[in-house]
């Protein structure tokens, strides 16, 4: 793996990770560094994600790699820690590779039956069977738990979905989407899976993003489509069941939110050592030192701060305000040190080729995504008040 100023000196993962899986993600830096990243300034300008990306990432099968146990492939700190190295080369990478392997996969696992988890998990742990998560809705983002507008209606051995999704990454080349609609009769909120392709699915592109261009995000329109009893996910019966998984996925963003930084503090380091001014490179200068120095402490704090979550989460201690607290410190560090990245690059930090203003603009998508920060802060405070401030 490529020195890492942030994993190196903390000795992070070799203190929380096998040798095995160590190497899965040295082998994962190589691909990244040697085989995507030198698509991404172009793609980025082009606002599309290229299929090399993929073909690429598959055949690492990062998400039951050789040699590393079924426990630990599937921990939150191996899992935390591949996500990691994916954002330090992009975000929309990370992002994209996390909506299978994260969100899709968590909600079949966990919020599927025994026999669904079975049946499906190997299928999408090969990219057999891709998926996205599709909660978000035009007009219900932060308030999705009590104005989820989608209703699903039972029509014998069947049901039927209507209703629109917006901000879903990636549902163009998914095989199915993972659609939450309450419930006509009862009010609760349930889960199907829907062939994309599938009777009454529309799919509008959302363009003009200023964020995680390379990352195409879809306006889903559902019209009267027709969903099988078994296409539903048996374990998700409740809002309650969804948050379930969520408080399992804000631990990725923080994982996305420290690398990002790390990204961003590669690109900085890279660019002070290179560029000359008043004669000598300006890493030499007291000033763009401070400001590395700076990204540097955002940049362990918030990898700290996942190890430290994950390592409870593994240990079975899961809980609302720490995946709130985690997300919520992390992205809003972010952007802080994105933003000391762009000035060390002055002028130059505007150019794709630099890599600094793909982190510098991807960054805000992460602020905002997997839980808004007032959002998380009111989750947290909860917490410490006992009182909830939610309207």
């Amino acid at each position: 793996m490529r020195v890492d100023p942030v994993l190196d000196r903390l000795g992070l993962a070799e203190r929380h990770l096998s040798p095995a899986a160590q190497g899965a993600l040295r082998e994962l830096d190589e691909v990244l560094e040697e085989r995507i990243r030198p698509l991404l300034a172009d793609a980025w300008e082009r606002a599309v994600m290229p299929d090399e990306v993929l073909d690429a990432l598959v055949p690492l099968d990062l998400m039951t790699p050789r040699g590393v146990s079924a426990d630990e492939a599937g921990s939150s700190m191996f899992s935390g820690f591949r996500n990691y190295v994916l954002a330090r080369c992009d975000v929309s990478v990370a992002t994209m590779y996390n909506a299978q392997a994260g969100l899709f996969r968590a909600i079949v696992r966990h919020g599927g039956s025994a026999e669904q988890a079975a049946r499906w998990d190997p299928l999408i742990t090969r990219f057999e069977m891709r998926g996205v998560f599709a909660l978000t809705e035009p007009d219900h983002g932060s308030d999705v738990a009590g104005g989820l507008a989608t209703t699903a209606r039972r029509d014998g051995d069947a049901w039927i979905l209507d209703g629109e999704k917006k901000w879903i990454g990636g549902a163009d080349r998914a095989d199915v989407l993972t659609i939450f609609a309450r419930d006509a009769e009862d009010g609760a909120v349930k889960a199907f899976l829907v062939d994309r392709e599938a009777a009454g699915v529309s799919l509008e592109p959302i363009d003009g993003k200023v964020s995680l261009r390379i990352m195409q995000n879809f306006r889903i329109r559902l019209d009267g489509v027709h969903v099988a009893e078994d296409r539903r996910l048996h374990g998700i019966d409740s809002w309650r069941d969804v948050a379930a998984v969520l408080r399992r996925m804000r631990s990725d963003v923080a994982w996305i939110a420290a690398g990002l930084q790390a990204g961003a503090l590669d690109a900085a380091v890279r660019y002070a050592t290179e560029r000359e001014q008043f004669g000598r490179p300006i890493g030499g200068f007291q000033l763009v030192q401070e400001k590395l120095a700076r990204m540097l402490g955002n940049a362990t704090a918030s990898l700290t701060h996942a190890v430290a979550l994950s390592a409870h989460q593994d240990a079975g201690r899961w809980s609302d305000e720490n995946s709130a607290l985690a997300k919520m410190v992390t992205a809003a560090s972010a952007r802080e040190t994105v933003a000391l990245a762009r000035e060390v690059l002055g002028g130059n930090g505007l150019l794709l080729e630099n890599d600094a203003a793909r982190f510098f603009a991807d960054a805000e998508a992460v602020y905002s995504y997997e839980g808004t920060h007032e959002i998380n802060a009111l989750i947290v405070g909860r917490s410490l008040t006992g009182a909830s401030a939610f309207v």
